[in-house]
């Protein structure tokens, strides 16, 4: 086993502090990554304060981080697509089962033994997977990805999760050019999906509650920019838009957005507000509307979204942080105050 340095929460209540933390030897199939980035999702701070115990409890000591970007040091004996020096990625998943009708389908996504980066059974140590806030992590090659090298790194790594959780429900839903595709709420989430519908050609309309956010909107690749509060505005686009992404963790009123959806046109959400959102019945039968939700994508759609990445050149809107100030970064998420994530600068582990 190696010591690695690490950030982690020994309850829900304690701060993230330094640590030291065991990562395994490679096997014959392994990569060992010296991890350079980190991006800090709002899920790392759900999980460190235990506020999804319901259906995802934490496992004290906990490492967060699934928006991992690095460099190879070391390679399996078996391990044919990376070497040593290659840039990489990994995302939310480590390990699956690999024999499942989803993962055969190429959908690790949704295997029932699928291993999380951080928080999940460690088949291979024992305890808990740890995450990205750390030095280095050891990963089958199956789960590593490759980093196209014309992107900002630290802008690059929000795209393992932010980014493939708006890109893969829009290849889904078939957004293209000539479609016209509404993002409701620009923060983390919300700010990629207006990319992502710009690169892939569609008019794209940005719904939000703040009349301050409409210069960023348009700056990001909005063509129009819908104050949701303003009923006039609203009622213009009734029944005009073929996909909807809703990004907005706070409870809102889903039908006013679905009634925006012409026939056949999908609202898909990704935000995840509290409390159950009420639907109105009428609102999807009569244009044949439909409502579902997104989580991230399998492997495969992962490294096509970094490789549409590296051909369109999006990243993520970023401000990076030494690990020193991820206590710091929570509380200003809690707020909203980042424009639009955070990614931590690994070197500053180093230090410790």
């Amino acid at each position: 086993m190696n010591p690695t340095k690490a950030y982690s929460a020994a309850s829900a209540t304690s701060p993230l502090a330094s640590t030291k933390i065991n990562r395994r030897n490679p096997t014959e199939h392994d990569v060992q990554i010296e991890i350079l980035f980190c991006g800090v999702c709002h899920s790392d701070l759900h999980a460190a304060r235990d506020e999804w115990s319901d259906f995802m409890p934490a496992v004290y000591p906990i490492v967060p981080g699934h928006e991992i970007l690095g460099r190879v040091t070391k390679t399996g004996s078996a391990v044919t697509k990376y070497k040593t020096g290659d840039l990489v990625a990994v995302g939310c998943m480590v390990d699956s089962d690999g024999t499942c009708p989803h993962c055969k389908d190429g959908l690790e996504q949704f295997c029932p033994n699928m291993t999380l980066t951080y928080n999940s059974p460690d088949k291979h140590l024992g305890g808990v997977t740890y995450g990205g806030y750390s030095d280095s992590i050891v990963v089958n090659e199956h789960f590593v990805l490759r980093v196209p090298t014309n992107l900002d790194p630290a802008g690059a790594a929000p795209l393992l999760c932010a980014g493939i959780t708006t890109y893969s429900p829009m290849r889904y839903h078939g957004v293209t050019k000539g479609k016209k595709v509404g993002v409701v709420g620009l923060g983390g989430l919300g700010h990629m999906g207006v990319k992502f519908a710009h690169a892939f050609g569609a008019h794209v309309v940005v719904f939000t509650t703040s009349p301050g956010k409409k210069e960023d909107a348009l700056r990001l690749g909005a063509d129009e920019v819908v104050i949701s509060r303003n009923a006039n505005e609203m009622q213009k686009h009734t029944g005009s838009f073929d996909f909807i992404l809703d990004a907005v963790s706070a409870d809102h009123d889903i039908n006013a957005y679905i009634n925006l959806l012409g026939r056949d046109g999908n609202l898909t959400l990704v935000g995840v507000p509290e409390k159950p959102l009420g639907v109105a019945a009428f609102g999807l039968i009569a244009q044949r509307r439909s409502l579902s939700g997104s989580a991230i994508g399998g492997i495969a759609e992962t490294q096509e979204m970094l490789d549409f990445c590296g051909k369109h050149n999006v990243t993520s809107d970023v401000e990076v942080i030494p690990i020193q100030k991820i206590n710091e970064a929570y509380e200003r998420l809690l707020k909203s105050d980042v424009k639009y994530r955070f990614t931590i600068d690994m070197a500053s582990l180093k230090s410790e």
